[in-house]
C-alpha cells in the first residue's frame, strides 16, 4: 500500500462512518477517522509530493465538510 492508497482508504472509511443508511454509520468513529486524515497532513506537512499532498487535502477537506452536513441532521 502506498499513500495515496492509505488516504484514499481513510476517506473511504469516513464516508461509509457517515453515510445512516450504512451499517458502520459512526458520527463519532467518522470524526476520528477525519482527526487521523488531520494529523497526517500536520506530520507529513512538506514531505509529500505535490498530488498526495493536493490528496490529502481534498479528502480532508470533504471528509470535514460531509461531517458538518450530517452531523446536523442527525442532532
Amino acid at each position: 500500500i502506498d499513500f495515496s492508497a492509505f488516504v484514499i482508504s481513510l476517506g473511504s472509511n469516513a464516508a461509509m462512518q457517515l453515510d445512516p443508511t450504512q451499517k458502520g454509520f459512526d458520527l463519532d468513529l467518522a470524526k476520528q477517522t477525519i482527526d487521523i486524515l488531520a494529523m497526517l497532513e500536520q506530520k507529513t506537512a512538506g514531505n509529500l509530493t505535490k498530488e498526495e499532498d493536493e490528496l490529502l487535502r481534498n479528502v480532508l477537506h470533504e471528509t470535514r465538510l460531509a461531517w458538518r452536513e450530517v452531523s446536523r441532521t442527525a442532532t
